[in-house]
């Protein structure tokens, strides 16, 4: 198994989606709100996945524009969720030693007492590992 492909494996059992369900009819992309701020846009995240195209994916600033809305998972006429994907990915990366977008040190400055604290809770989940 090539690396790409213990990456894709992982990917694929963190997300629990089925690229393969995908038809590239783009109503995922059509209807997200982030689209003209993503390099690689929700559609193509299930395409490039599917194919093990995975490496631009990770360095890819398109994994932190995702807004985690599920516009496109309500969308898709094949419930195959790409926004799952884009967080397994997203994960991935995060998960890397030294990698992490932030650190647990940098969230208090960017809080104060307005900021709920579920938003707090899934900061430190996503972020620290």
């Amino acid at each position: 198994m090539h690396k790409n492909d213990n990456l894709k494996a992982e990917i694929l059992r963190i997300s629990g989606v089925n690229p393969k369900k995908c038809m590239k009819c783009g109503k995922c992309s059509a209807t997200c709100p982030a689209f003209d701020e993503m390099e690689y846009h929700p559609h193509q995240f299930v395409s490039m996945i599917e194919n093990g195209d995975i490496e631009p994916l990770l360095n890819s600033e398109s994994l932190y524009r995702c807004l985690s809305c599920f516009a496109c998972i309500e969308r898709c006429p094949r419930s195959v969720e790409p926004a799952k994907l884009i967080e397994a990915v997203r994960l991935s990366v995060i998960r890397k030693q030294g990698a992490n977008r932030l650190s647990a040190d940098d969230i208090p400055t960017m809080i104060d007492e307005d900021t709920p604290q579920q938003a707090i809770v899934s900061a430190f989940r996503k972020y620290s590992k």
